[in-house]
């Protein structure tokens, strides 16, 4: 047999005696040993004669590849049989025992009842571990904010602007056009159902009530989620998945100033806006359809809507804006930040950007009502 060497002091010789192994097998030279020991396994017959007595210095790495090469049982009957240092014998003894004890090891049962327990919980650690970003998100937000409210001179004003240009003023027509018609909706369901009571005027109340309240708010806040939130995520996360933003910090710029902070100011003062366009163009909707199947005209819809309604609806539903606005800014530009560096990762974190926002926004404004109605207002 032709003998087999390596470079270094770890080699293993196969002469005609069988396979002699000498040399130090330790961890430094594990990647030449690694390579050698795959080229023997494949010709090393069953009943060949293995002689350890040259072997040199050894560790854990060099024993598990002795027990890869001649497996934990052979190699445990050829510790026991060579002539060894004791120390060497040892070690090969104790891996040996302890890989043949784990290979005894039955792999563990998993009954198929418990699979959905176990996928809830998992599914309530990462809803936990995700309310911790985001309230860590937040709080990083909250600070820089402060911090450049101090400084004038790094404000983004350039980026404020284009940024509430894209929020608000590109949005203004499919707001008013989905709130236009749900309100157009509101008004026809209220005045099919109180017609019967003979209480049809009374559509006047629902379609105000909801909308100022709630319909309003409630409605551009899900079009900016689905709009805005995943516009945010997608221009961070393809800036992350480029590495521009390494870039921006490599160059001394703060990411958060340039990219979160205009994104964040420009909701808080678009979202307001676009809220009230929507409570307007909702009533509008639902005075549409008062006039052309209650015949109710426009003055006494206004007349209606004047001595009714109160004017603190208005601002109850108002108030909920500038939170809606920042939590949705919060959310796309943390799911942004978030995303690895692949074209999969940006679509994801996208979707779950606007999944996100939407959630939140629907949590906020229930546990708001509750608040409201508790408070009376």
């Amino acid at each position: 047999m032709t003998t087999q060497t390596t470079p270094g002091d770890a080699r293993l010789d196969n002469s005609a005696a069988g396979l002699a192994v000498f040399g130090d097998w330790t961890l430094g030279h594990y990647s030449r040993l690694q390579a050698t020991v795959a080229h023997l396994r494949g010709q090393l017959a069953h009943g060949t004669a293995v002689d350890l007595s040259s072997l040199g210095a050894l560790d854990t790495a060099g024993a598990a590849l002795l027990v890869e090469l001649l497996g934990a049982e052979r190699l445990e009957q050829l510790a026991n049989t060579a002539d060894l240092p004791s120390e060497r014998r040892a070690l090969l003894l104790l891996l040996c025992r302890a890989l043949a004890e784990a290979q005894d090891i039955p792999p563990p049962r998993r009954l198929a009842a418990l699979e959905p327990l176990a996928h809830m919980g998992r599914a309530v650690t990462d809803v936990c571990r995700h309310s911790l970003e985001l309230l860590g998100f937040i709080g990083l937000t909250l600070q820089t904010l402060g911090r450049s409210i101090l400084h004038p001179k790094r404000w983004r004003i350039t980026a404020l602007v284009a940024q509430a240009e894209q929020t608000g003023l590109d949005a203004v027509p499919i707001v008013a056009l989905l709130t236009f018609l749900v309100g157009a909706v509101v008004a026809f369901l209220g005045a099919t159902v109180l017609a019967n009571f003979g209480a049809g005027v009374y559509t006047v109340n629902l379609v105000a009530f909801s909308f100022l309240r709630e319909f309003g708010v409630l409605l551009t806040a899900i079009l900016m989620a689905g709009r805005t939130a995943s516009a945010f995520a997608a221009q961070i996360g393809s800036m992350k998945a480029n590495e521009e933003i390494d870039a921006l910090r490599t160059l001394g710029l703060n990411p958060m100033e340039l990219l979160v902070l205009p994104r964040v100011l420009a909701m808080l003062v678009s979202l307001p806006i676009l809220s009230f366009v929507g409570m307007l163009s909702g009533i509008l909707g639902g005075a549409l359809v008062c006039a052309l199947t209650l015949d109710i005209s426009p003055t006494l819809f206004l007349a209606i809507l004047q001595s009714d309604i109160g004017v603190q609806h208005f601002w109850v539903g108002l108030a909920k804006a500038p939170l809606f606005a920042f939590l949705i800014a919060v959310i796309g530009c943390l799911e942004g930040f978030k995303v690895s560096g692949s074209a999969q990762s940006v679509g994801e974190h996208t979707t779950s950007s606007v999944v996100q926002s939407i959630f939140v926004v629907i949590l906020v404004d229930a546990l708001a009502a509750l608040f409201f109605m508790e408070m009376g207002w």
